[in-house]
């Protein structure tokens, strides 16, 4: 009777784990529908920053989607890069040529102030930022014409530091870039959202962060995170423990992902895994036992054949259902249930990640190896 019942152990902080992300999922997203901190009385000027380095699927649409948005403040749009051959330019310029009434500037620069190039290209351009709401957002998102309204509206609360802004990808190029879709889907999104209702928010998103420009003098300025690989996170925590507030936005932003081999997507969830490792140590190692290809392979130590395929069928009727909520209901990014069965393959993938995470700090970032030291700091190997 034991020997039946491993199998079902083994599975069971998984299937616990996936329950408590769709109680946490439908309290965000359906149950409060985002309870505001204040109403936006009057739109406040917002300075958007956009690193970018080389072409983007989608560049020019990504940044028109910043140009189109219904707001009624001031928005300056400006663009970092670091080569003044950088085939992105001729995208900004013709979109400087194309909307020619908003504020469009260009910062062209070299200079590298640390290990992580994203943040030496951003501050190279800050003297150029004219207003005290900034939003740091990556080349490769697009957004719709109500996210300014969105995210400022939360800083009507003169506690609030940053807003971060969850992200989704709605169109796939095949096996290889639906992988990387479904972790925003079945792991990024429920886990942020259980981070937030069990314990709040101590960090950000990279794609679309949102913060006072005072927040960010309160922790040294964007200096303070130019050798660190996890610069979203690091921006988000150190305004938390600056004593600023951090809240979520409910408006979702589009990561618009390129075709892509498979082997880079997994250099790139290794990256990501090692860096979660070094930025929250603990909490990634707990995070292991809630992982469903943990438990599947556990049942494997079972010595009931049908008990581990019955135990693995329990299992994912919870992960098919929870990811199909969130999906469809959470965050609307049409990829379920047509990828659907692609979602044990992601959670063996996410184990593995995970495992090897263990197994080094080495990463490799835009064409460079760096070691990942204890304190989340980069070191060239």
């Amino acid at each position: 009777m034991l020997r039946n019942l491993l199998p079902f152990l083994a599975v069971l902080p998984a299937a616990a784990y996936s329950l408590i992300t769709l109680w946490c999922g439908w309290s965000f997203f359906i149950d409060k529908k985002v309870k505001r901190e204040g109403n936006l009385k009057k739109a406040l000027p917002v300075t958007v920053m956009k690193p970018v380095k080389g072409m983007d699927e989608g560049s020019y649409e990504n940044f028109a989607s910043f140009c189109l948005q219904n707001y009624d403040a001031p928005v300056q749009l400006l663009f970092s890069l670091s080569d003044p051959d950088d085939p992105a330019l001729s995208v900004i310029r013709r979109l400087i040529k194309n909307f020619p009434d908003h504020d469009i500037s260009i910062s062209i620069n070299e200079k590298i102030h640390g290990l992580n190039y994203k943040i030496s290209n951003l501050i190279n351009a800050f003297p150029l930022v004219k207003n005290d709401i900034i939003i740091i957002c990556d080349s490769d998102i697009r957004v719709e014409n109500s996210f300014l309204n969105s995210v400022v509206s939360h800083f009507s609360d003169s506690t609030v530091g940053l807003v971060t802004s969850p992200y989704r990808t709605s169109k796939v190029y095949g096996i290889s870039t639906a992988f990387e879709a479904l972790a925003f889907t079945t792991e990024m999104v429920p886990n942020v959202v259980t981070a937030l209702k069990l314990e709040g928010l101590s960090f950000a998103l990279g794609a679309a962060m949102t913060f006072r420009r005072q927040a960010l003098e309160d922790i040294g300025g964007l200096d303070a995170l130019v050798d660190f690989l996890a610069d979203d996170y690091q921006l988000g925590n150190k305004i938390y423990h600056a004593g600023w507030k951090l809240l979520l936005d409910d408006q979702f932003v589009e990561s618009v992902l390129k075709p892509e081999t498979l082997s880079n997507i997994l250099s790139r969830q290794l990256r990501w895994a090692r860096t979660m490792r070094v930025s929250r140590p603990i909490g990634y190692l707990a995070s292991g036992i809630t992982l469903p290809g943990l438990g599947i392979l556990a049942t494997l130590a079972a010595g009931s054949i049908p008990a581990a395929l019955t135990s693995v069928a329990f299992l994912y009727l919870i992960r098919f259902s929870v990811a199909t909520f969130f999906s469809r209901k959470c965050i609307e990014d049409k990829l379920l249930p047509a990828w659907l069965w692609l979602l044990p393959f992601r959670d063996l993938l996410a184990f593995s990640s995970w495992l090897l995470a263990f197994t080094g700090n080495s990463v490799t970032w835009r064409g460079h190896r760096f070691k990942v030291l204890q304190n989340g700091k980069l070191k060239v190997i």
